[in-house]
């Protein structure tokens, strides 16, 4: 005995199939892309800490100086990334775990969709000891 309105004809279920399809599509589509916006994300931090912390060792060579940090943090900065996010570097000199040394502080904006996001919102610090 079957039941009543069931079968292969039924009228309520034509096209359902396509609905989810494009309902589940769309979901998976959105999902994907935050993964990916959230990997950019990381990758800029990390790209701004290296840069920071390279161009802190950079700047305490012993014929350097912040200065010279800062410069070498903006050319790897504008080299890897973009130069829009080496327009806030600032440099000094200051005591971090008991040791002197040279702190570069980069302030970027963070890449909300794509690249493009609120400016100054991203600090990153990298230190190097200073040579007595």
């Amino acid at each position: 005995m079957s039941l009543p309105g069931a079968g292969p004809g039924r009228p309520g279920e034509r096209g359902s199939a396509v609905v989810d399809f494009v309902l589940v599509g769309g979901l998976l589509t959105l999902f994907f892309l935050a993964i990916v916006q959230l990997t950019l994300v990381l990758h800029v931090r990390n790209t701004l800490v290296d840069a920071a912390a390279s161009g802190a060792r950079y700047g305490t060579l012993a014929d350097r100086g912040a200065g010279d940090a800062r410069e070498r943090t903006v050319q790897l900065i504008g080299v890897a990334l973009n130069p829009e996010f080496a327009t806030d570097v600032t440099t000094g000199e200051t005591t971090y775990q008991g040791i002197r040394s040279l702190e570069v502080t980069v302030r970027a904006p963070l890449p909300v969709i794509g690249l493009i996001g609120p400016r100054a919102v991203l600090e990153v610090k990298g230190h190097a000891a200073i040579q007595p």
